[in-house]
């Protein structure tokens, strides 16, 4: 990636993939009182791993710092939230299945969810949620993300790298892209949890900065380390 060295690009990356296991966690269980007290109320989430000048993620970083300091940002209230918003069996506001957003067949003629299931099986990945949890729910397309992430930083061999970068560009272009906005805009729309908004950004921003990244977009400018003001 231009302007970066490939030590530095790893760092960013990991930075990233810290930022997805949490977000994918928020969406993919309720709430617990424990991830409450670790991240909202000790302040955790005052510290982001990566800076960015991306305008969603300094938003969604803004959202994430004022809720530590949100006293309705409750165990309580969080988990109110994360039923009415995703997982509430009439109508959630925002639900969380690609399928629901992709409804059109691809051009290979298959579903979202089995082209999803398609690119797991590509790299022998089994998910360990199935069948709680549909291929295509975010939190299990965040989570497959980061796996492509972590065998992409730890290849050392430029044509295959080059190859995965391209996979996970791909993989993000037309299984997160594609629908997180939407998504996204419903959560802003619908939440009553400054937690839940931050979070919504968050994922689509973090999706949008490492699309750019491995596809050697320089718009934004990235830095690891903690989120400064």
């Amino acid at each position: 990636m231009a302007n970066y060295n490939i030590g530095q690009q790893h760092n960013l990356l990991k930075g990233y993939n810290m930022l997805l296991y949490f977000a994918g966690t928020m969406i993919m269980y309720e709430p617990a009182e424990e991830c409450i007290v670790d991240f909202w109320r000790d302040g955790i989430l005052k510290k982001l791993p990566v800076s960015s000048s991306n305008p969603l993620f300094m938003k969604a970083a803004s959202q994430l710092r004022e809720s530590c300091n949100d006293k309705s940002s409750t165990t309580d209230a969080m988990s109110k939230d994360y039923i009415r918003l995703f997982s509430s069996e009439i109508m959630p506001l925002a639900p969380v299945h690609e399928s629901l957003y992709n409804k059109s067949p691809s051009e290979s003629g298959i579903s979202g969810i089995q082209e999803v299931s398609e690119f797991y099986d590509s790299y022998g990945w089994r998910p360990k949620f199935r069948p709680e949890k549909k291929d295509d729910h975010l939190g299990v397309e965040l989570l497959f993300l980061t796996k492509l992430v972590e065998k992409y930083i730890m290849l050392d061999d430029e044509a295959c790298s080059r190859e995965m970068r391209y996979e996970i560009k791909r993989f993000i272009g037309q299984h997160l892209l594609s629908w997180i906005p939407e998504w996204y805009n419903k959560v802003q729309e619908n939440s009553l949890t400054l937690g839940y908004k931050g979070i919504s950004a968050l994922i689509l921003a973090v999706s949008e900065d490492i699309h750019s990244i491995v596809s050697g977009v320089t718009d934004n400018s990235f830095q690891p380390g903690y989120f400064k003001n």
